[in-house]
C-alpha cells in the first residue's frame, strides 16, 4: 500500500515509517521541521539525539533496502498538499502534522490562533487533496482522548445512541475540549466526519490517549533511526516527563492532588494500532471512531510506576506534588471504551513496568541531554493566561548525583 506520513519527522511519524515500512508498504513522509522549533521556542532539546533529515532518510535506505520520500512544507498551504497528492497518489494518509500541545496553545493569543491555523487549514488541505485527487484512499487521522473531556458517564468510540422526547438516534458523543489544542481536534473531527458525509470519503478518526516509550524494534541499533523523546512543559508528556526527571534525579512533579485519569499506550503499541487502522480501511463514506489505548491510570498511580521502575534499576525516584497550572478536573470519573481495535488484533506489548524499565534505561544513558535543558521540566504555562512557575505544595527532598553519560550507541545494542 502507498501510505503518506504527515509530520514524519515527528515522534509518532518517524516510528511509525518505520513500522510501516519493515511490513511492506511503500511509505511518503511530510514535514516542516515545525516540532524542532517549537522545542527549540522553549529552551529544550529532545532526550535523544536526533539527526538532519538527510541523515535519518539514508539510515531509512541502508536498514530497509527502500527510499522514504520526503516532501516538505507546510500542510496549511493548499498547492503544496495538492502537489504531494498528484506525485505520490497515496492510498492511505495518516495525518500526524499538527501541533500537538495543549500547554503550547494556552500560552497567549497569538500561539492560540496559530495552532488554529495551522491544525485546521492542513487538515482541510488534505480532505480537499483527497476529493479532488485520490478519493478513494483512507485518511487515519490522529485525534485525541483529550476531545471528550472527562464526562460523569462512560466514554463510547465517538457515537452513543440516545432516546429523546420517545425518539431515538445515533449521535456523535459530545465533545468537552479543555485547551486550545483540543478544540483544534475537535473541529478536525467534525470537518472530516462532514467530508466523508458529504464526498463519501473513508476516514478513520484516532482518539489516542497519551503515548509513551523511547523505541521500537524496527529501529534496531542503528543511532540514527532514534525517534524524537521531548520532556518539556508543553510536548513532554506526563509519563515521559516522569521518566525525564527521575533519570536526572529530580522529584517526579504531580499536578494538583493528581487524581486526574488518562489512558496510555506504548510508543510501539501506538505503531501497532495506526498501522492495524491503515490495513483495515472503513467503506466508503464512512467515518469511524477508534478509542486508541491500552490502560486508564491516574496520574498518582503513574508516577508510583515511574518511580517502582526508577527503584528496581538503582535511580531512588521521589515524588512530589505541585500547583496544577491547568484548570481541570482533579478528581473525576473517566470509562472509555477501546474494543475496536482489540477486535482487529491489536495486542499490548508488554506490561507498563517492563516499558518504563527500557525508558529509563534509555534517558539515563541520555541524561547529560536532559541535564543541559533542566529548567524546561518546571511548568510555568498557566491556563489563566499568566505565566508564572508552579510551587511545590510540599516539603524539598535531596536529589541524587548524576551519573556518568556513555554513547546511546552502547545501550541500543542492549535493548530489545
Amino acid at each position: 500500500m502507498r501510505i503518506l506520513v504527515a509530520g514524519v519527522d515527528g515522534y509518532l511519524g518517524w516510528a511509525l515509517a518505520q513500522h510501516l515500512t519493515q511490513r511492506g508498504h511503500t511509505v511518503a513522509g511530510a514535514d516542516n521541521y515545525l516540532r524542532r522549533d517549537w522545542v527549540a521556542e522553549l529552551g529544550s532539546q529532545s532526550a535523544t539525539p536526533i539527526r538532519r533529515m538527510t541523515e535519518r532518510i539514508e539510515a531509512f535506505r541502508e536498514n530497509f533496502g527502500k527510499n522514504l520520500q520526503f516532501f516538505r512544507g507546510d500542510l496549511a498551504d493548499h498547492d503544496l498538499v495538492m502537489n504531494i497528492f498528484r506525485h505520490f497518489r497515496p492510498e492511505a494518509i495518516v495525518h500526524l502534522g499538527e501541533m500537538p500541545s495543549a500547554p503550547y496553545s494556552m500560552i497567549d493569543a497569538g500561539h492560540a490562533i496559530f495552532t488554529h491555523k495551522n491544525n485546521l487549514f492542513g487538515t482541510l488541505n488534505i480532505l480537499f487533496a483527497m476529493r479532488d485527487v485520490c478519493p478513494e484512499s483512507h485518511l487515519v487521522k490522529l485525534g485525541t482522548m483529550g476531545e471528550y473531556g472527562t464526562p460523569d458517564v462512560d466514554i463510547p468510540e465517538g457515537f452513543f445512541t440516545i432516546e429523546y422526547r420517545g425518539r431515538t438516534d445515533t449521535l456523535p458523543f459530545p465533545r468537552q475540549a479543555n485547551s486550545w489544542y483540543h478544540q483544534t481536534k475537535v473541529h478536525d473531527s467534525n470537518n472530516v466526519m462532514m467530508a466523508c458525509r458529504l464526498w463519501k470519503l473513508r476516514s478513520t478518526d484516532i482518539m489516542q490517549g497519551v503515548v509513551y516509550g523511547t523505541r521500537i524494534d524496527a529501529m534496531g541499533d542503528d543511532e540514527r533511526l532514534l525517534t524524537r523523546f521531548d520532556f518539556d512543559q508543553c510536548f513532554g508528556t506526563a509519563i515521559n516527563r516522569f521518566c525525564a526527571q527521575a533519570a536526572i534525579g529530580a522529584p517526579l512533579t504531580l499536578y494538583g492532588q493528581g487524581g486526574q485519569k488518562r489512558g496510555f499506550i506504548p510508543l510501539r503499541d501506538s505503531v501497532q494500532c495506526l498501522t492495524i487502522a491503515v490495513e483495515n480501511p472503513p467503506k466508503g463514506g464512512e467515518y469511524r471512531v477508534f478509542n486508541q489505548f491500552e490502560h486508564v491510570y491516574n496520574v498518582t498511580e503513574l508516577a508510583a510506576k515511574v518511580k517502582k521502575a526508577g527503584d528496581e534499576i538503582g535511580l531512588n525516584v521521589q515524588i512530589r506534588n505541585v500547583e496544577n497550572p491547568r484548570q481541570e478536573q482533579e478528581q473525576h470519573y473517566y470509562n472509555p471504551d477501546h474494543k475496536h481495535l482489540l477486535k482487529l488484533g491489536y495486542r499490548p506489548t508488554r506490561d507498563m513496568l517492563g516499558e518504563l524499565r527500557i525508558m529509563l534505561k534509555d534517558l539515563t544513558i541520555c541524561r547529560g541531554r536532559i541535564e543541559a535543558r533542566r529548567e524546561a521540566l518546571f511548568p510555568d504555562i498557566r491556563w489563566d493566561g499568566s505565566r508564572r512557575p508552579v510551587e511545590y505544595l510540599d516539603e524539598p527532598v535531596t536529589e541524587i548525583e548524576p551519573t556518568v553519560q556513555v554513547p546511546f550507541r552502547a545501550l541500543a545494542r542492549k535493548q530489545s
